[in-house]
């Protein structure tokens, strides 16, 4: 396959184009940090390359073949039932997967797609005149740019846990916000979650759970003797996907995720998902945390929890306490002024752990 042809209702910032050639040079001119990419995709090679996010461990680039491309962004035209001249906004870089497989979608489903840069100032300048069909963003996009979100009439969020705080500023909105699942490896989410009321009103109609995710189509789930999750889709990657993220497997069509199987604490000969003691700790907290394991000469790893503040509140540790057992409850408490973060705003934890002065 030499290149992906533009569908015919295909429009860029209002512009359509008879050639691919004229795409690639109206995309150099005006949005040059898009157009390494867009030659890629153009050429005569059967792949793309891609950088992986680098939340678990360091960046690397991998290949991935143009044929898969189309049908992954085929799944999710499909599941939020995107027809041709969709409005649609790419304010992702096309250096990582999200932002690709919004340029794929908007060219094979035949979307108007406007562009901006990925920073508060340029996205609020978009929704503040224009409103969307369909979107994506990061939390910290979301997050920055609340009060203009209900202007993007779908909104999936993804490269990272959206923190409980902005899910219930997003509770209410009127528009669908949507949390995926997926990674560089499956081509962007492979499996979506309800957000907000409006979005779970449609699961329910739906017969899917709103508490959990729910595969799109053509996707295989098993887990295997860790309980993480084993990823199968034949028509958009080769093999298998295994991945370290603990779920629950509800059925054949929808999971819960636990946790990261790389984080889990043994303390004492017990084992412990830091995810679920945040999740039973998120309703106590006004600022970002997370819960880890530090060595220890007696238990093999004892629990630790790490705030994102200038101080430690005095009635912390009684509150904590009084909502998790003995083995969950934090032996000592950080605080470190800023996380480190990947650049979608993904807190990367050992490199926030090797700040800290023990």
């Amino acid at each position: 396959m030499r290149h992906f042809l533009i569908h015919r209702n295909f429009r860029l910032e209002g512009q359509s184009f008879a050639s691919t050639s004229d795409l690639i040079d109206y995309v150099r001119t005006i949005f040059p940090e898009h157009y390494a990419f867009l030659s890629e995709l153009f050429n005569d090679k059967g792949f793309i390359t891609a950088k992986t996010s680098g939340s678990t461990g360091t960046p690397k680039i991998i290949k991935i073949e143009k044929k898969y491309l189309s049908n992954s962004a085929q799944k999710t035209i499909d599941f939020f039932n995107l027809k041709p001249q969709t409005k649609a906004l790419l304010n992702l870089s096309s250096d990582f997967i999200a932002g690709k497989l919004m340029w794929i979608r908007a060219l094979s489903g035949g979307w108007h797609l406007d562009i901006c840069a990925p920073d508060h100032k340029s996205i609020a300048q978009k929704l503040e005149n224009k409103s969307y069909d369909f979107g994506a963003m990061v939390p910290l996009q979301v997050a920055q740019n609340l009060p203009l979100i209900h202007k993007i009439k779908q909104l999936i969020i993804g490269g990272g846990q959206t923190p409980e705080s902005l899910k219930t500023q997003l509770k209410n909105l009127s528009n669908h916000i949507y949390a995926t699942y997926g990674m560089t490896e499956t081509l962007t989410h492979i499996a979506v979650m309800p957000l907000n009321d409006r979005a779970k009103q449609k699961f329910i109609k739906e017969n899917h759970p709103i508490d959990a995710y729910s595969i799109l189509n053509g996707i295989k789930i098993s887990t295997d003797e860790r309980h993480c999750l084993i990823i199968e889709a034949p028509d958009i990657f080769k093999g298998i996907v295994k991945t370290n993220d603990v779920v629950a497997l509800i059925d054949s069509k929808h999971f819960r995720w636990l946790g990261r199987y790389d984080n889990i604490i043994n303390s004492g000969g017990i084992k412990l998902i830091p995810e679920q003691i945040e999740n039973t700790l998120k309703n106590i907290l006004d600022f970002e945390f997370f819960i880890a394991g530090l060595p220890d000469d007696k238990l093999g790893q004892k629990v630790v929890m790490v705030i994102e503040s200038d101080y430690i509140p005095d009635d912390l540790q009684e509150k904590m306490k009084k909502l998790l057992s003995k083995y969950e409850t934090p032996k000592k408490i950080y605080a470190i002024q800023t996380f480190e973060r990947t650049s979608t705003g993904k807190i990367q934890r050992q490199k926030t752990l090797s700040k800290l002065t023990f």
